[in-house]
This record gives structure tokens, C-alpha cells and sequence, in this order.
């Protein structure tokens, strides 16, 4: 297992809306890719679709209120608006299953859709009550670092 918190080489990716990330992962389903990390591509895609979903039909557990209330004041901004650190475990619920960059990728496209247009979220788990958009940044900031562990094929990767 690969300690992804030490994972070097890893692509710069930044997020200004849920179109630019199914556009790359798109672009990524049709080039040679490797992956820095533990998952899959196909895994990749289908633990994000999985998170996507989650904003909507419920993540099944929350904090206990005075941790939301610590996180929400002094973390909140960080994963709603910088890059999240490598090496955060994901709960079992999150977990993807093995898939095919296909299947995965066409989960991702109905997730970004429901996003789209359906209007009510679900409060945080950590961060209580975010509105959409709040729900909307920490979505982009999660798949900016998933997506920094798949690189070009062809070559070797530089970077972070």
C-alpha cells in the first residue's frame, strides 16, 4: 500500500467548476494514464461520484456537534477553498469498488447531472449547514486531489 501522504509527482489540478472536472476526467478516459496512488482511475472516478452523491441523498453520519463546530471555524475555509492534503482516509461508505474507467465514468456523469439539477444538499458531516456552493467547493477541492494521483502514461510525472 502506498503512503499517499509522500507520493511525489503528483499533477497540479484546480477546479473552477464541475464541467472542468468531467471535461478532464472525459479527457483522461481516452489517453494512456497511471496512477501515483492506491486507486485505480476507474476507482478514482467512482469514489468521487460516490461523494457527489452523498451531498444529496446523505453521507449516514455526522460529527458530534462541538467537533463540527471547531472544524467548521477553523478548517471549513481551508477544504472549501485551498488544495486538501494527500493521505485522508476515506470512511467505508466512500470506499470505490473495482470498476471500469467506463462504468466509473459514466457514474461520474450522473452524479455531476444530479448535482446540476438538483437543488437540495444535505448539511455536512464536518462543516454543518453549507449552502450549494459550499457543497459545490469542497466537491471540486476532493477531486482536485484524486485527481492529482493519475498522470500521463507516457511519461514520468513532475511536480508536487
Amino acid at each position: 500500500m502506498v503512503n499517499t501522504k509522500t507520493v511525489r509527482g503528483r499533477r497540479k489540478v484546480r477546479y473552477e467548476s464541475l464541467d472542468d472536472l468531467l471535461a478532464e476526467a472525459e479527457r483522461l478516459a481516452d489517453v494512456p494514464v497511471r496512477t501515483l496512488g492506491n486507486w485505480s482511475q476507474g476507482q478514482i472516478y467512482d469514489h468521487l461520484a460516490r461523494s457527489l452523491d452523498s451531498s444529496i441523498d446523505g453521507v449516514g453520519f455526522q460529527l458530534p456537534l462541538p467537533m463540527r463546530m471547531m472544524l467548521s471555524l477553523f478548517m471549513k475555509k481551508k477544504f472549501l477553498k485551498k488544495e486538501l492534503p494527500p493521505g485522508l482516509r476515506s470512511t467505508p461508505r466512500f470506499d470505490p469498488a473495482e470498476t471500469t474507467v467506463s462504468e466509473a465514468l459514466e457514474a461520474l456523469r450522473k452524479s455531476v447531472a444530479r448535482q446540476q439539477n438538483e437543488s437540495a444538499r444535505v448539511p455536512h458531516p464536518a462543516f454543518c449547514n453549507i449552502v450549494r456552493d459550499g457543497w459545490n467547493d469542497f466537491h471540486l477541492r476532493h477531486a482536485e486531489r484524486h485527481m492529482s494521483f493519475l498522470v500521463n502514461g507516457d511519461s514520468t510525472a513532475v511536480g508536487v
